[in-house]
């Protein structure tokens, strides 16, 4: 016979044990109330109240029909608003799905429809992309919550998230939420024609922000701006809430300007700042770099795609006293797998470091063998940084952890002294300015073009962008198309960043006897157009 008393026996100790996203701030509230959590603008906030902020919002949401489970999509530039609303559906067990402000309607409705988004939350200068999106995706009723970045009213239909923030009820939602409970949907072009929704969960992100916390030499006392997108899980993920789980304090700016950076350093006393390479080319550019004060700064990360090596030592050159990190990962593994740490950045040039904390990893081959120091092949890892999986994609998510490993698709060396470096891609995934482009995806938009017969889209190495999309057209006979049209037709669909950089034409494309395009020598071949 079953005992009666299990399950309320059960409920009392998951509650005592609950540590879920929305506890970690909970928790650092309770810490440290009167410590500084947020700067944006003109507002500075205390742990305290930013966590009853947070409370009101979840509770105001939760008055609007959304329960556990359902997915809101957030689309907007960073600011104080996103963060509460990803803490506030954090603590609902409400799934966020965090879209990149520069992507297309038909590209966010793509999203809303694969996710089944129930609602949208949206900044007023994205409101027209939302919009045409909602009707696009066929989106009916559920919650439209809009934040005046901008100082534009909401519109009909849509309610202001101010409105929300400002609720009677700052009292903790009455929720525990599972350690494996979906709450976030990240998607991620990866080398796939349409983008996939990568699900993490509280145990991803907690064990991930141990390992960024330990291995990064991140404390409570950082002051870190936070200039890169929120959207994008390296600052969300690797910064923004492993900060909040310290208890350090979050300086927020709207994009990653040089300018502002560099004043914000000095102005707010930053001591720990993340860029991916091309925008600490921006920095050392810029020509207040050498005016500003920046000697508070301590800690510097890098990542998302390589740092080119001749700039990794201008950074030491210019800012002797920098703590540097690099980190590598992608959004499966919530997102960092792998950290290069101060000490070797000199020794080992162009690694992306050891395993962290929490990570496990090996270069396999084709047969899932482990192979040895120097040789190629595919890294794998195992960690329970790991998404649960692809939203709604069992196929998918079984090739990707076949074996009980989750395949990155990256290639890589691992060295004699446990250091990975990453050399390629299994497949044609671009990244280019930290920004993951399918070249399938491109490809097909080029191919909607009535000259084109034939395309190849891939990356070639760039002095900023780090890789350059790059396509090579073959037209059709007797048809007719510069440049210059072909990319405009391509920035009429797709994100700026996905449109090619440069575009050449060519008679026909390497091929292997089965037909495959030959990539490899394309890049070869067409890696002089970045030299003008």
């Amino acid at each position: 016979m079953t005992d009666p008393r299990a399950g309320a026996l059960d409920s009392l100790v998951a509650t005592a044990r609950r540590q879920g996203l929305g506890d970690l701030l909970s928790r650092t509230a309770a810490r440290f109330p009167n410590r500084i959590s947020i700067v944006w603008r003109d507002v500075r906030e205390t742990y305290a109240e930013f966590n009853s902020t947070v409370n009101r919002t979840a509770n105001s949401i939760t008055e609007r029909g959304v329960a556990r489970g359902d997915r809101i999509a957030l689309l907007s530039h960073n600011c104080r608003e996103f963060l509460i609303l990803y803490f506030a559906l954090a603590k609902l067990g409400v799934i966020s799905v965090p879209l990149n402000f520069m992507l297309k309607s038909e590209e966010v409705a793509f999203i809303l429809r694969h996710s089944e988004s129930s609602g949208i939350i949206v900044e007023d200068a994205l409101g027209s992309v939302a919009a045409e999106a909602i009707r696009s995706a066929g989106l009916e009723g559920g919650v439209r919550g809009w934040i005046s970045l901008h100082g534009q009213a909401a519109p009909d239909g849509w309610e202001p998230v101010e409105a929300w923030m400002a609720g009677n009820d700052p009292g903790e939602p009455d929720l525990v939420i599972g350690d494996d409970e979906p709450l976030q949907l990240m998607y991620t072009s990866g080398t796939e024609s349409r983008p996939k929704g990568v699900t993490l969960t509280s145990r991803s992100l907690i064990a991930q922000y141990l390992t960024a916390i330990v291995d990064g030499g991140m404390t409570e006392d950082d002051v870190e701006i936070h200039a890169l997108p929120f959207y994008h899980c390296a600052q969300l993920h690797c910064f923004l809430t492993p900060d909040v789980y310290l208890g350090a304090t979050n300086v927020i700016v709207e994009g990653a300007d040089a300018a502002t950076i560099l004043r914000t350093i000095e102005a707010e006393k930053i001591t720990k700042l993340f860029c991916p390479p091309t925008v600490w080319i921006s920095l050392l550019r810029h020509p207040d770099f050498d005016t500003r004060d920046l000697s508070s700064l301590k800690k510097g990360y890098y990542g998302a795609s390589a740092m080119p090596v001749e700039v990794l030592k201008e950074i030491t050159v210019r800012l002797p006293w920098l703590n540097l990190y690099n980190f590598y990962g992608q959004t499966e593994m919530a997102p960092v797998a792998t950290i290069l740490k101060p000490h070797d950045q000199m020794t080992k040039l162009g690694s992306a470091g050891r395993p962290g904390l929490n990570v496990e990893t090996l270069v396999v081959d084709d047969e899932d063998r482990p192979v040895p120091p120097g040789v190629v092949g595919e890294i794998v890892h195992r960690s329970p940084h790991a998404m649960l999986g692809y939203w709604r994609d069992p196929e998918k998510t079984e090739a990707t952890f076949r074996n009980g490993w989750f395949h990155s698709g990256d290639l890589g060396i691992m060295d004699a002294d446990g250091y990975l470096s990453v050399i390629d891609r299994k497949k044609d995934m671009i990244k280019t300015g930290g920004e993951n482009v399918a070249s399938r995806e491109v490809e097909e938009v080029m191919f909607q073009h009535q000259a084109v017969a034939e395309v190849a889209v891939f990356g070639i190495s760039h002095p900023y962008w780090i890789e350059a999309v790059t396509a090579v057209v073959v037209l059709r006979p007797n048809a007719t198309a510069s440049p210059e049209e072909l990319m405009a037709h391509a920035r009429q669909r797709l994100a700026p960043y996905k449109v090619p950089k440069y575009i050449a034409f060519a008679e026909a494309l390497p091929k292997n006897p089965s037909g495959k395009i030959l990539k490899r020598e394309l890049r070869g071949s067409y890696a002089h157009l970045s030299d003008g």
